[in-house]
């Protein structure tokens, strides 16, 4: 269970947990008027999108239906069970517009999948592969819409090639460290589809600029 200021997490035992990763891009990425958390596993990020854009109606979904009832479960008992929709579908079935869509996708390419089959699914990009994952981004958004996904460090050049194939410029992208000695562990990535100034930052873990950023949701 994780508390944070207005709303509770409940995680399944055999589920994916809260991290650092998710909380960071629920507090980083841009929102708008409707936001599609895609992969939303215990709901953290369409809580925190609904929490930072209350005027927004948050649609949230997830591959695996054990992570989407999870979900439901969060939401219905946060302040926000109102402006969110959790929903078990695919990313690449799923159909709306958004003006905002933020995933903390798969990530796992070249590795070899585990025997637990949820975390694999979460984890691996056998469900959703990052061609799969901008091709959707780029239907499902609107002209000015953003997407917005965190990804480990070495594997940043494949999200942005893909990116890039599809059509996406890069908006903003923000390079997390771990500690301030070491390079950058994960990145913060926005894409949009027209050209735009790309915004770039570092940001350390427990730094004043991380505090600055998470200070809305943690106790």
């Amino acid at each position: 269970m994780f508390q944070f200021k207005q709303f509770t997490i409940y995680q399944d035992l055999c589920a994916m947990k809260v991290g650092t990763d998710g909380v960071l891009l629920g507090a980083w990425a841009n929102g708008g008027k409707r936001v599609l958390d895609a992969g939303t596993g215990t709901g953290i990020i369409a809580l925190m999108m609904a929490q930072r854009y209350p005027n927004a109606v948050v649609t949230a979904i997830d591959v695996d239906e054990g992570a989407a009832k999870q979900a439901q479960q969060n939401v219905a008992q946060s302040p926000f069970s109102q402006q969110i929709t959790v929903l078990h579908n695919t990313l690449q079935e799923h159909q709306g517009e958004y003006d905002a869509i933020i995933s903390n996708p798969p990530f796992f390419i070249d590795s070899l999948a585990g025997p637990d089959e949820q975390r694999n699914v979460a984890r691996h990009t056998q469900t959703l592969t990052y061609t799969e994952l901008m091709q959707a981004a780029w239907r499902l958004l609107s002209d000015e819409g953003e997407l917005s996904v965190v990804v480990p460090f070495d594997y940043r050049k494949r999200m942005e090639d893909e990116a890039i194939f599809v059509g996406f410029f890069p908006s903003k992208v923000c390079a997390v460290k771990t500690t301030e000695r070491k390079p950058a562990k994960r990145y913060l990535l926005s894409f949009k589809k027209h050209p735009c100034c790309c915004e770039q930052e570092q940001l350390t873990i427990g730094s004043e600029r991380y505090q600055e950023l998470t200070k809305e949701f943690y106790l």
